[in-house]
């Protein structure tokens, strides 16, 4: 067990306590195993990844056949039962086929097994995305969690999930498990974990500048884990309340810090001036906040690519997005909602709005850089009257108001293409506000799509 846990706590930061509580529940073949152990929390926690590692140390260690499935490749529990058998099955054995249409001739297989001489042998089963089982025969669970009874072998069953052990109960009730939470990180655990990746990211851009020898010299001299945790400080007091997923975390800090590391290496600012490279990044910084699940941006390991290729693949994304007609309106006035200011609605989409007079103060305050443009500074709230407003005002053809038609929003929120600011139980009495959360170029190849020009609606460009 000690050995098992000195492996993997150096490569799993801040989940020490999880680590040794699976090392003594399973960290030892030659003791008794417990017959299921339940693992769930939001993802991006690590359950997945600890525990597949955790497995393969125990496989590589110890005189243990292990199983990792996930239930969402697995749908049908015959698909399911033989993935089980092929990856349990003695070394002797390994090149036979084995056959298992249902639960009793799975357990009896496992029993002939035990018979064979296997009962001196420890065995681990896990199952990612546990809450699909439910979804299988009704046998499947209870007997699963009953599996360590029934064939007499030193045999636990590992359940992974996001939802806890209470949403699993049926009429017939199940056997109870051992259940441990994988709880989400803090801002001080996140930073820790991103901090961990710091040598990586440094060996990467000294790469990318081998042959530039200047640039090269300041990086070496200016990328220091201070530097890159003030980073971090920065990029965490943007994107924590937003994202609480430590892979999309790192894809999109990786990204940015290219960014923040520009007017260093251009001479412009020291890298200590930690005020000044702040209002550098604020700006990208609540941009990519808008794009933190979309993915449309290329890994740091890519960018050099051309532009014109990350156009296409922007091109791409939009125009294969499936979405209904009124849907792809629907996701246009979410975001002239969210890139608007409320007073502006009468003006852009009103055709007899009346005259405005035009005064310097009115000129003055118009006039936008890039830093105060609202399509940079980030999505803004808007209602639900308010998005129907202006979706009715650029749609040209007359549509009624249906259930259908606020479907369709709930649609994009689950595509998190919009996402809720507060009322998520309260779209059809309009008290909910959304924001949207895809890019300028991604809503402009949608208008293309259905023929409107989103920049003519748009106060950036006015």
């Amino acid at each position: 067990m000690e050995t098992i846990c000195a492996a993997l706590e150096p490569q799993f930061p801040c989940r020490e306590a999880a680590i040794r509580t699976l090392g003594e529940l399973i960290g030892d073949s030659r003791e008794a195993y417990p017959s299921a152990i339940y693992l769930f929390g939001h993802s991006g926690t690590g359950k997945t990844a600890l525990t597949r590692a955790f497995l393969r140390e125990c496989c590589r260690q110890q005189a243990v056949r292990i199983a990792l499935l996930n239930a969402t490749e697995c749908y049908t529990t015959k698909i399911m039962l033989e993935n089980m058998l092929d990856s349990l099955a003695p070394r002797r054995a390994t090149e036979e086929t084995f056959r298992a249409d249902n639960m009793l001739e799975f357990v009896e297989q496992l029993r002939r097994w035990h018979d064979q001489g296997a009962k001196f042998q420890s065995f681990l089963i896990a199952v990612d995305n546990a809450e699909r089982l439910r979804d299988m025969d009704a046998n499947v669970l209870p007997v699963l969690l009953r599996l360590q009874q029934q064939t007499s072998l030193n045999l636990c069953v590992i359940l992974l999930s996001q939802l806890p052990f209470e949403k699993f109960y049926n009429k017939t009730g199940l056997t109870e498990v051992i259940s441990l939470h994988f709880a989400q990180y803090n801002k001080a655990e996140t930073q820790r974990i991103l901090s961990s990746y710091f040598f990586q990211v440094r060996a990467q851009l000294l790469k990318q500048f081998s042959k530039d020898a200047q640039r090269l010299a300041i990086c070496e001299a200016a990328l220091t884990e201070d530097f890159y945790s003030n980073y971090l400080n920065l990029f965490l007091s943007v994107f924590y309340k937003a994202c609480r997923d430590v892979p999309e975390l790192q894809l999109t800090a990786r990204k940015c810090f290219s960014i923040y590391l520009e007017p260093v290496l251009d001479g412009t600012v020291e890298s200590t001036d930690v005020s000044r490279l702040w209002r550098h990044i604020a700006g990208p910084l609540r941009s990519a906040l808008t794009q933190i699940y979309m993915r449309i941006d290329k890994p740091p390991e890519e960018q050099e690519a051309s532009a014109a290729i990350e156009d296409q693949s922007v091109r791409k994304l939009a125009q294969s997005l499936e979405l209904p007609y009124y849907a792809k309106y629907l996701l246009i006035a979410a975001f002239l909602a969210s890139h608007n200011s409320a007073n502006q609605d009468k003006r852009l989409f009103v055709k007899h709005h009346g005259k405005q007079r035009k005064r310097m103060q009115t000129v003055n305050a118009r006039a936008k850089v890039a830093e105060k443009m609202s399509t940079t500074l980030g999505p803004k709230s808007f209602s639900i009257d308010r998005l129907l407003a202006i979706f009715y005002a650029i749609l040209e053809e007359k549509v009624g108001l249906t259930c259908n038609l606020l479907s369709q929003i709930s649609t994009l929120v689950h595509l998190k293409l919009l996402s809720f600011v507060s009322g998520e139980q309260n779209i059809m009495d309009g008290s909910a506000r959304l924001q949207c959360t895809v890019g300028l170029e991604f809503v402009l190849y949608i208008g293309k799509v259905v023929g409107f020009n989103v920049r003519q609606y748009l106060c950036d460009f006015m």
